[in-house]
């Protein structure tokens, strides 16, 4: 995929001249959103992939942390869960002072650090929850169980989009799936409609050709989804960059079909300018629309402007220098 050039700016923000300071300043500050989830030291995931994907997609994270995970970017190998009163008081304070737009909610440590987001977010009702279900398998038998059991209690009945993997989603939703075929997202949807979400995103369905199917649903069907072309590479991180970006649409109130396919768009994009920071997996690059042009990418772009710049003078008189106007401001992006 040839690398986009940096985003298109949101509509700039008009100010009446007699508003007061404190009035412009919250007009052209970012939707906040608020993060639970772990910190873990390599940056592919948690916290450090939540506050990366949604600076980068506009929008100002408020990361409350939950567990912290000992992992390199190869293999996890242990973890250390907060206390559940320690994670409830990091939000409570923040809640306070700073009104936020969605939440996005990753890996929560335990079955009493659920129950403490799970209290949290209740007193919310009407603010997005993104809940991004992470493959815990590496957790023993007995706390994989026990954490799931409380995920599908307390979050899922508050859950405005469930984003997973097909096979963890169909293993959670679906334990005792029977059937010759994988399920499909409606079935998925249903499920967890059952549990009173309204949406999962599905990815990672495995298709007969090179590609990989990614699909949101409702309990109704298939709403919309992207394919993507199978990578060579294997990445960690995926899931939690995709859930955090589609809370950062949700939360300057994108419709659920559109935010989805932007933010798939979005995660198709830091895949394909991933890099592999150490020895084991690659991570996306959430920053890939601030990347340098290619020379072949530079020179289009000048050849486009050339053209255009012809096309201009021939229609009109010349406009002024770029010394003769003022500087423009760039507004804040959101993707």
């Amino acid at each position: 995929m040839t690398k986009p050039a940096i985003p298109a700016t949101s509509a700039a923000v008009v100010v009446d001249p007699l508003t007061s300071i404190e009035e412009q300043e919250e007009a052209q500050a970012p939707a906040c959103v608020m993060s639970f989830n772990a910190s873990e030291a390599s940056g592919a995931g948690g916290l450090g992939c939540d506050i990366a994907t949604i600076a980068a997609m506009g929008a100002h994270c408020l990361p409350v942390v939950t567990a912290i995970i000992l992992r390199d970017t190869a293999e996890t190998f242990e973890h250390h869960t907060i206390d559940s009163e320690t994670i409830a008081e990091q939000a409570r304070l923040i809640l306070e002072d700073v009104p936020i737009s969605a939440w996005k909610v990753g890996f929560l440590g335990s079955p009493e650090g659920i129950s403490a987001v799970a209290e949290v977010l209740s007193d919310y009702p009407d603010v997005p929850l993104v809940a991004y279900l992470p493959n815990v398998s590496w957790l023993d038998e007995e706390q994989q169980q026990s954490y799931l059991d409380a995920f599908r209690e307390l979050v899922l009945p508050q859950t405005h989009v469930l984003v997973g993997n097909h096979k963890t989603l169909s293993d959670f939703l679906l334990p005792d799936w029977d059937a010759d075929r994988p399920a499909s997202p409606r079935e998925l949807a249903v499920a967890a409609g059952q549990h009173g979400t309204a949406h999962v995103l599905v990815t990672g369905i495995s298709m007969a050709n090179q590609f990989v199917d990614n699909v949101l649903a409702n309990s109704l069907g298939p709403i919309t989804g992207e394919k993507f072309e199978r990578l060579e590479s294997s990445f960690i991180g995926a899931g939690d960059t995709l859930s955090a970006s589609l809370a950062a649409l949700l939360s300057v109130g994108a419709e659920i079909h559109s935010a989805v396919g932007e933010a798939l768009s979005f995660l198709d994009q830091a895949l394909d300018s991933g890099f592999r920071p150490g020895m084991g997996n690659a991570i996306p690059d959430r920053f890939f629309w601030a990347l340098p042009p290619s020379e072949e990418e530079e020179a289009a772009a000048l050849a486009e402007a050339a053209a255009a710049a012809a096309n201009a003078e021939a229609a009109e008189p010349a406009a002024p220098s770029p010394e003769d106007s003022p500087p423009i401001r760039p507004s804040r992006r959101m993707h």
